[in-house]
């Protein structure tokens, strides 16, 4: 007998291939059979005009700390996310010295939008070291799979401490960082990541550890994933890092190379394709280099008390570090405002603001008749400069005033050709981060909805190929990403005719009752993970059910 069978589905198999009707059996958590179904089953789910694929491999996201007082990752699973790896851009909590704690968390408050409060509240410090990390969360369990990197700021803080921020580490301590990024890829880690954008600062404006490090550093790091004979090596790229250097970084470790994040600027609307184009002559010259995009418009809510959205400016800088009347005051210096205004005047390879204010809307401010207005319309009733308006009216407020921004990824055809790219790779979620400003973490249902259905730029198989089978073949995570016998059952059934993300909206369920944007599934009908049922057609999932394991062994 069974444990589960769905029958009667149309089969999208993760590897390209066509859809067909069938069915799929289930037993002790492995895909046992598929096609026409005989035998019974302890649980039988018609699949009738619904669509079976394994589930989302969701390749970016920030679940470091959440996973320690959250082992459901929420909102993930309900998204039809079966399997998530946590630790991009190199910020991870572990290793950490019990000194370093609030440090660490102070960090990832400015870099990843997370609150100081939550996190001193929730994250559960039964760690040091990565390997010690990963046991945790092994013993803990999980709603979904978990792989984990090794990330680079947080192995640089254990070693240099607050130096970390401040200079390019010796020779002595490139050795400490290389035994632990070792000790790590032993362990189980996915791979090594890193950031080197100008849009990642930590506490006090200071920029993220893996910033200060030099090219020495960096090929040091890299060299450790030729040495373990497997992983991938992930980066956030700023625009100083040239992809040539990383073609060179992926030739030495002979492996493969995450590029994010690849978004589109409308104000530089070729800087994006031609990231493309040199990791793909990379890849004709025999390099494993892939552009990490995003399918989801790049949008963010935000106060001034807050203010993400403009930290990577380099005009910006004077003003990370000030907090209260001293932060409102540098926000009223003239010679401040002109800073600002005459850096969003020149071109930039990459930064999320880009000056195009009739994108940046007012949603909350104690004036309704400015609610839902965009600050270049508003400006030109004023006659006032958008800039001036915006930081008057938030001054006003007490920096309360929330706006919206469209950032990124804004022209659907650019990013239409970038989603369809033979060297890009479905990512960018950042679930588990920004939870005040954004939430993406139904991506993979928002491809399959808007994309698929709605645009038709990429096909159905085609979609649910670059949500699974292409990051499980990228990542080396085994018997993942497909329905094939013997496989995992990883599965996701939903209803291609309304599949899609809802509306954002906030809740209150951090802990100390703090709040996070969230977004509900539509038209999923079911979710299992390791063949455990564990969201079904409403997005509620089972929070008794901790069915998710621990990734650690992958394909070399």
């Amino acid at each position: 007998m069974f444990d589960l069978v769905i029958r009667d589905a149309t089969l999208l198999d993760g590897l390209g291939s066509p859809p067909r009707r069938g069915g799929v059996a289930v037993k002790d958590g492995r895909i046992v059979e598929i096609g026409r179904i005989l035998g019974s089953s302890k649980e039988t789910v018609i699949g009738d005009g619904l669509a079976l694929m394994p589930g989302i491999i969701d390749n970016h996201t920030h679940y470091d700390a959440q996973l320690t007082w959250d082992p459901w990752a929420s909102p993930s699973p309900a998204l039809g996310v079966t399997t998530a790896i946590i630790g991009n851009c190199g910020f991870t909590i572990a290793p950490c010295r019990s000194g370093d704690r609030d440090l660490v968390m102070k960090n990832l408050t400015q870099v990843e939008g997370m609150s100081l409060a939550v996190l001193r509240a929730g994250v559960r410090w039964e760690f040091e070291t990565v390997p010690q990390y990963l046991d945790m969360l092994e013993r803990q369990g999980s709603a979904l799979n978990v792989a984990v990197f090794a990330g680079h700021s947080a192995v640089r803080t254990y070693v240099m401490g607050g130096a970390a921020t401040e200079r390019a580490a010796t020779q002595e301590e490139i050795i400490s960082m290389r035994r632990i990024v070792v000790e790590a890829m032993h362990a189980g880690a996915v791979g090594f990541s890193t950031s080197t954008s100008p849009a990642h600062n930590g506490e006090g404006g200071k920029p993220m550890p893996s910033r200060l490090a030099d090219d020495t550093e960096l090929r040091a790091l890299v060299g450790c994933l030729r040495e373990a004979g497997r992983g991938v090596f992930m980066l956030t790229k700023g625009g100083h890092t040239q992809i040539g250097f990383l073609e060179e970084l992926a030739a030495e470790s002979q492996r493969p190379v995450v590029i994010a994040a690849l978004l589109h600027s409308s104000t530089n609307p070729d800087a994006v394709f031609h990231d493309l184009q040199e990791i793909q002559e990379a890849n004709k010259r025999g390099r494993k280099l892939v552009g990490a995009v995003s399918c989801c418009p790049l949008a963010m809510e935000f106060t001034l008390h807050s203010p993400y959205v403009f930290e990577g400016l380099e005009s910006w800088q004077p003003a990370l570090a000030l907090k209260g009347d001293a932060f409102k005051a540098k926000l009223r210096e003239k010679t401040f405002r002109d800073g600002l205004r005459a850096e969003l005047a020149r071109p930039a390879h990459f930064r999320l603001f880009n000056g195009e204010w009739q994108q940046v809307h007012v949603i909350q401010s104690g004036r309704v008749e400015l609610e839902q207005r965009s600050l270049a319309e508003l400006a030109r009733a004023a006659d006032k400069d958008p800039l001036e308006l915006m930081l008057d009216i938030a001054l006003e407020e007490n920096l309360d005033t929330v706006f919206s921004a469209l950032l990124l990824n804004s022209d659907e055809a650019a990013v239409g050709r970038m989603l369809k790219h033979p060297c890009s790779l479905v990512s960018l979620s950042d679930a588990g981060a920004h939870l005040t400003f954004f939430n993406d973490a139904g991506f993979g249902l928002h491809l399959l909805g808007h994309w698929v259905r709605s645009q038709g730029v990429l096909t159905l198989a085609d979609a649910v190929w670059r949500l699974c089978g292409h990051p499980a073949q990228l990542f080396g995570i085994r018997e993942r990403g497909a329905l094939k016998v013997g496989h995992h059952a990883d599965l996701l059934l939903f209803d291609p005719a309304t599949v899609d993300r809802g509306p954002k909206r906030r809740v209150f369920d951090l802990p100390g009752g703090n709040p996070r944007l969230t977004t509900a599934p539509v038209g999923v009908h079911g979710v299992w993970v390791n063949g455990v049922r564990i969201a079904g057609r409403d997005g509620t999932f089972d929070k008794k059910k901790l069915p998710g394991r621990l990734l650690r062994d992958f394909v070399p």
